[in-house]
């Protein structure tokens, strides 16, 4: 693991541990001050107050797209309130550095009917021979309730056997982001699935695994296991597609979140389909999302559906080429 080695390194260190005991996660922070360490550290910087003129060099040097850009900036900002509040500062030098302007951002959102198709195609790649099924199967489950759930990807990693809680019909999950708990209920369907698994993983290995989903006897899933799988999947169903900016308008590619993404939307979409008010679904949907605030949860809501995605991807494909 990469060291922090400019003057600021020992306050470095304790801020991603002050972080960490809040419940963040820390390789994104982390990764983005190293990079500004490193830049502190380069320039032969003594120790001292550091201007806004500083960072505003440091900026011009960033070589990337400007969500990225402002969100180095935010974490070194959120740095240096920690500063402030130690008293190692008299006041944040980033406080009036202005965001750079960003693009609009379209996610990638999957139909009801194309996140059936994943889940198939997942399914159709589980192996039967007895060395491969149960990682294959634990595979898939994680992959459905990513899907159906609307969970984060690692929050599947993470659940031991006892989070399962089959009378009840939920899921237990502990100390995720923002170091939150929460109770979620799961679809019938979801749970039908999840006891025919368990009767599978009762049958192939003992309680010295203490995670619901395994990759052998000792050991849980892997995240990049599970983001190859659900990469190879989206390929066999035809539905890879690059990332693309056409103007000022980010295209994203598919991802594992996009399922999180797809499940908000696609919730909200039939809530508003029998007739009733989505807006008043946002608080409970928010909760069950793991989201702090509803406000989280509405910021999903770019779009009502993938068709309207796909139709203004068209569109603007179209007014480009007719320029």
């Amino acid at each position: 693991m990469k060291h922090f080695e400019s003057f600021l390194a020992p306050r470095l260190n304790e801020f991603i541990t002050y972080r960490q005991h809040l419940g963040y996660s820390i390789k994104p922070i982390r990764s983005r001050l190293l990079r500004f360490d490193r830049y502190v550290k380069d320039k032969k910087i003594e120790p001292g107050v550091l201007r806004p003129s500083f960072f505003l060099e440091f900026r011009n040097t960033l070589k990337l797209e400007p969500i990225s850009i402002n969100g180095m900036l935010g974490t070194v900002r959120v740095f240096f309130n920690f500063l402030v509040r130690r008293g190692d500062y008299p006041a944040n030098p980033l406080k009036d550095i202005p965001p750079v302007p960003e693009h609009p951002f379209a996610p990638f959102i999957f139909s009801p009917e194309q996140t059936g198709h994943i889940i198939e195609a997942v399914c159709k790649r589980i192996r039967i021979e007895p060395k491969y099924y149960l990682k294959d199967l634990s595979e898939y489950m994680a992959i459905v309730l990513l899907a159906r759930c609307g969970l984060r990807i690692r929050e599947p990693l993470r659940l031991q056997t006892h989070h399962y809680r089959r009378r009840e019909i939920t899921i237990y999950i502990e100390k995720t982001k923002f170091n939150k708990d929460r109770l979620i209920p799961v679809p019938k369907s979801v749970a039908l699935e999840l006891d025919n698994y368990l009767s599978v993983r009762n049958a192939f290995i003992t309680d010295q695994n203490p995670y619901l989903f395994v990759r052998n006897r000792q050991n849980g899933l892997s995240e990049a296991r599970l983001r190859l799988l659900f990469h190879r999947a989206v390929h066999d169903i035809g539905l890879d597609r690059p990332r693309q900016v056409i103007g000022r308008m980010i295209f994203a590619s598919p991802t594992p979140h996009s399922l999180r993404h797809s499940f908000a939307v696609n919730t909200l979409k039939r809530i508003k389909d029998r007739g009733d008010c989505p807006q008043h679904a946002l608080p409970v949907l928010a909760t069950y999302m793991g989201h702090r605030i509803y406000q989280y949860t509405a910021n999903y809501l770019k779009f009502i559906d993938a068709e309207q995605r796909k139709g203004l991807l068209d569109f603007v494909v179209f007014k480009k080429e007719d320029i």
